[in-house]
């Protein structure tokens, strides 16, 4: 029997091979979400816990044609970028993007690995705030990624509250991870309009992943229609009790469980 359409999400973003984050990672979490997962794929990485062995990127026009090919026959409710290597990748999703109509977007500016790993050239850095955060429906940087993209010190809670209000995009949701204390905020900044998110800071190793599922739970509730700011609300529930359900493999950092709802089948 032929169910009816389901809302489609897109993940454009680099393979870890070790299933943890990128693109593996989002369509766990997208499907986690009843959202039917596409992707386009920037870069293939050998990757484990304990860190990146190696990247190879997938030409910019080759990331053009994957997005086209998806987006004109089977449809793009809303779209996710992850890894995207280089200045000229950007570029070319940002292009993309604009001519298959420019789909509620969430950027996550991803820079470096969980392990310190770059994956973002220091040149692209440029390209992202100029070419892609201005489609953005959604951004979520981390500090270090937010602090890269406006050269701010990021420190305190008014720093991330100054560092949301200078970026460009709708909805600007600045990730608070790396301060200091028991807690972990995060800030939503919203056409003017402030909200912090709270949340304790959860004990643990299993944190792979993290910003990947974050950003790709609020994807898939744009995709089902639900308002940027919700969605965020929605997103920081969602990765917490991922966090909380940490999947315990290998030796370095483990992976967050997007299936955390099926988690007694781990």
């Amino acid at each position: 029997m032929v169910t009816s359409r389901v809302s489609v999400a897109m993940t454009i973003a680099g393979v870890d091979s070790g299933g943890g984050a990128g693109i593996t990672a989002d369509l766990k979490t997208f499907e986690a979400h009843g959202v039917w997962g596409t992707c386009a794929i920037v870069a293939v990485t050998a990757q484990n816990t304990l860190g990146v062995q190696g990247v190879e990127t997938i030409s910019p026009a080759m990331v053009r044609e994957q997005i086209l090919a998806v987006a004109t026959d089977i449809g793009v409710d809303a779209v996710k970028t992850g890894m995207l290597a280089t200045a000229e990748h950007v570029v070319a999703v940002a292009d993309a993007l604009i001519e298959i109509g420019s789909p509620p977007l969430v950027v996550d500016p991803v820079a470096v690995s969980k392990h310190g790993d770059p994956l973002l050239a220091v040149d692209a850095i440029s390209a992202l705030k100029e070419r892609l955060l201005p489609l953005a429906t959604v951004v979520t940087p981390n500090l270090p990624e937010a602090e890269a993209l406006t050269g701010r010190t990021i420190r305190t809670r008014a720093d991330m509250e100054a560092a949301a209000a200078e970026l460009p995009g709708r909805t600007i949701l600045v990730k608070g991870g790396h301060l200091e204390g028991a807690q972990s905020p995060d800030v939503v900044h919203d056409r003017g309009t402030v909200r912090w998110l709270e949340g304790e800071r959860i004990a643990g190793r299993h944190t792979h992943g993290t910003g990947c599922v974050l950003s790709a739970a609020i994807t898939a509730e744009l995709a089902n229609g639900m308002d940027p700011v919700d969605a965020c609300v929605a997103g920081k529930v969602f990765v917490t009790r991922a966090i909380a359900a940490g999947v315990a493999l290998g030796q370095g950092v483990g992976p967050v469980n997007p299936g955390w709802r099926r988690e007694s089948a781990w």
